[in-house]
């Protein structure tokens, strides 16, 4: 079993935590079992629930209906997974801007641990 922790930026904001109560319920609900998926099968979770990004940033894919929403995570030390920011996927490619956040967000929080 995995550690799920949510990165905090030094302002004190939870990126993830503020995604997810903007969610719709039912596209939240099933963000938050994709993210017990990955609190119980960690690095051993695959596509279609996961998929690795760039520079150890890994993206949890979840799917209600329509909507698709991405939530990116990275590993660290003692089976933790930290959870940097979300968004909801409106094209084919993931949003650049998206995945730099993420980097800056592993940065941070590498820097601070």
């Amino acid at each position: 079993m995995y550690n799920i922790e949510f990165y905090e930026t030094l302002d004190g904001k939870l990126p993830v935590m503020e995604f997810l109560e903007d969610l719709p319920n039912k596209l939240n609900a099933k963000v938050v079992r994709d993210i017990e998926l990955l609190e119980e099968y960690g690095n051993q979770l695959r596509e279609p629930h996961s998929k690795h990004i760039k520079n150890g940033i890994f993206e949890l894919r979840t799917k209600q209906g329509s909507d698709i929403s991405r939530v990116f995570y990275f590993f660290f030390v003692d089976k933790k997974i930290i959870l940097t920011n979300g968004f909801i996927k409106k094209t084919q490619k993931t949003p650049a801007k998206e995945i730099n956040k993420a980097i800056k967000y592993k940065e941070d929080y590498e820097g601070r641990n």
